[in-house]
């Protein structure tokens, strides 16, 4: 692999030891932040030219200035902190978990990667920045030559910050919207859904925003300054924070009342278009009475009277992150044959993963979807916990990816096998699950040639008004919102869905990179689906929906406005695709296995079996397994 090292003048490049060879992708998950709303937070007094400083380098750096608006700007600013560094002192060490970022203040220092030198660099620049995300192993090691400072900024602490000003802002437009006629009588609920619609807008010093006579589809909310209301050249007003013009635009279109214009130095407005309230939620009287439809899960028991000791095990079907899945068969009743997952107890402690676990154990015996693996039951031992799950000899749809003449599939294929992922994705949804880490490889093709949507270890339970924060998911499928940090809800899921399209029909996804660290990536999904150069065999349809999917802003995805799901399933690429026979599997699939008896294995890759015995753990965290 050739790695590239940026800064701001030249690239280096350096041969690193490993192959580039096209490899499973591992999952990200960052440490829950535990948010208390009573949190206090220690700010570091600046000078006006330190001040200066760490914002340009900051707004220079084309990572971060694409994920921090100016009121985040300055929380970022004022938590970093001058630390003194001293010659030989090693700041970021290849290999190991970063929670710092970095701002170079004076002093020379040293890259280098793999023990190789890369550079030396001694003036302001930002470094360690993929820390505010997640604790990202760091890519390079960077050394003190001389002594010098750098200012600091303790991620975590950052993050908790980031998301109290979020929970602040949302609470605050909740709190615009109940003095707007018609909308005070929506529930707080409905209430927050509107919030992930409104956007921020700046006007500048005497612009005019709405014109007296002209017609009127947007909604107005001043976030921050003043405007001047002039009806027939008369002043007839004045509008501060809090208070709203243009609201008759939410219920039918109408001719402006009034001339409205921003005040010095400026005035910054939530805004809100007709259009873009009806398509999620209808007139606004619809909206009033709408009422929240969401399914329970659906727990079936089986398999309870089985003890772990009664199966035998076969063989290695595949590695994760905490051990192995195994197949394993019933001595007894031979014909009963299944998929262990075994997580070694002491790695998921290590990694503070226990709640993940949990997460994943709930969430997925609780669903009965024959587009969903299923899982019967937990065991536990001292050294390991256990998930018993359905088989699918078809093994994983990333290796049938790859294993394609082109390492695509054809467009039929490609539209067959979305259509099983957009089956899960609605059951999920509709009973208030969202998924967060779509990919080949987490989905399994059953032996009747259908697939099957498995791992939920990063899958959430959230209700509608809520947002989360966790960075989670698969680097190339992750969306814009996790990497800026605003929270996020199941359209991570919808954008997740147009990346694995895109990937089905190209077999790779439209932003990858070769880059390790995964900055580049995050920087090409930042930049937006509209900046990706499309393969010309990809048809006008399949574009149409990839793009749709993959729409920056979460409230524009399709999936996300009134019609939901079905707004997916009715896309022009759909037209011809049969949803009620994909459902009565009554549709041909593109492959299917081709089993010879009951543990045949040869869709799963080989795997050295591991005789390495973990360590005891007698703690009680698993007690509900």
């Amino acid at each position: 692999m050739l790695l590239l090292f940026c800064n701001n003048n030249r690239t280096t490049s350096i041969k690193l030891k490993n192959k580039n060879v096209r490899k499973r992708r591992s999952g990200i998950i960052s440490q829950p932040t535990e948010y208390l709303e009573d949190d206090e937070y220690v700010t570091y007094l600046k000078s006006k030219e330190e001040q200066n400083l760490i914002r340009t380098a900051l707004e220079n750096n084309d990572f971060l200035s694409h994920i921090l608006q100016e009121k985040r700007l300055q929380h970022f600013i004022d938590c970093m902190y001058k630390q003194q560094v001293k010659e030989g002192e090693t700041l970021i060490t290849e290999g190991e978990s970063g929670s710092h970022l970095y701002i170079s203040n004076n002093g020379r220092f040293e890259i280098t990667i793999q023990e190789s030198f890369i550079d030396t660099f001694s003036d302001v620049r930002v470094f360690g920045e993929l820390a505010i995300l997640y604790s990202a192993k760091r890519h390079a090691t960077i050394t003190c030559l001389e002594n010098g400072s750098v200012w600091t900024l303790d991620c975590p602490v950052f993050k908790k910050l980031i998301i109290k000003t979020a929970i602040e802002e949302q609470e605050e437009m909740v709190s615009f919207l109940k003095n707007v006629p018609k909308l005070n009588t929506a529930s707080k609920e409905h209430l927050y859904q509107v919030t992930n619609l409104l956007k921020i807008e700046f006007f500048a010093t005497a612009k005019e925003i709405v014109k007296q006579g002209e017609g009127g589809n947007k909604f107005y909310i001043i976030r921050a300054g003043s405007v001047t209301v002039i009806r027939n050249n008369d002043k007839v007003a004045q509008l501060g924070k809090g208070q709203f013009f243009g609201e008759l635009a939410l219920l039918k279109d109408d001719f402006r009342q009034a001339t409205v214009v921003a005040d010095a130095p400026g005035t910054e407005c939530l805004t809100l278009t007709r259009k873009e309230f009806i398509d999620h939620f209808g007139e606004v009287d619809e909206f009033i009475n709408l009422k929240m439809k969401y399914l329970d899960t659906e727990k079936v028991v089986e398999y309870t009277d089985v003890n772990l000791d009664e199966f035998e095990i076969l063989k290695t079907l595949g590695i994760g992150g905490f051990g192995r899945v195994k197949l394993i068969r019933h001595k007894s009743y031979r014909d009963q044959v299944f998929a262990l997952k075994c997580m070694q107890k002491m790695e998921i402690i290590a990694k503070s993963h226990q709640d993940q676990v949990y997460n994943e154990k709930n969430l997925q015996m609780a669903c009965n979807s024959p587009f969903i693996v299923r899982m019967y039951r937990s065991f536990r031992d001292s050294k390991y916990v256990y998930l018993l799950l359905e088989v699918c000899y078809g093994g994983d749809l990333w290796n049938l990816l790859h294993k394609q003449k082109k390492r695509n599939f054809e467009e039929s294929a490609a539209k067959f096998y979305s259509g099983c992922i957009v089956e899960a994705l609605e059951y999920l949804h509709k009973r208030s699950i969202i998924y967060r880490d779509l990919k080949p490889e987490n989905v399994m093709v059953h032996s009747n040639g259908y697939l099957k949507l498995t791992d939920f270890g990063f899958a959430k339970k959230i209700d509608s008004k809520e947002k989360t924060y966790t960075f989670v998911g698969t680097a190339e499928y992750v969306a814009p919102e996790l990497i800026q940090n605003k929270g996020y809800n199941k359209a991570v899921d919808y954008w997740a869905l147009g990346v694995f399209i895109f990937e089905l029909l190209t077999g790779r996804t439209p932003f990858h990179t070769n880059d390790p660290g995964h900055l580049k990536t995050y920087k090409l999904i930042l930049k937006g689906i509209d900046h990706v150069t499309f393969p010309y065999y990809i048809s006008s349809k399949a574009r149409s929906l990839i793009k749709k999917l993959c729409a920056h802003t979460p409230s524009d995805r399709l999936g996300c406005q009134r019609g939901a799901i079905e707004d997916i399933k009715s896309h022009p690429w759909f037209s011809s695709f049969n949803w009620s026979k994909l459902r009565n599997f009554e549709i041909t699939p593109p492959f299917k296995p081709v089993l010879q008896h009951i543990v045949d294995t040869k869709y799963f890759e080989n795997f050295t079996e591991n005789k390495t015995v973990p360590l005891d753990d007698f703690s009680s965290w698993d007690n509900e397994f």
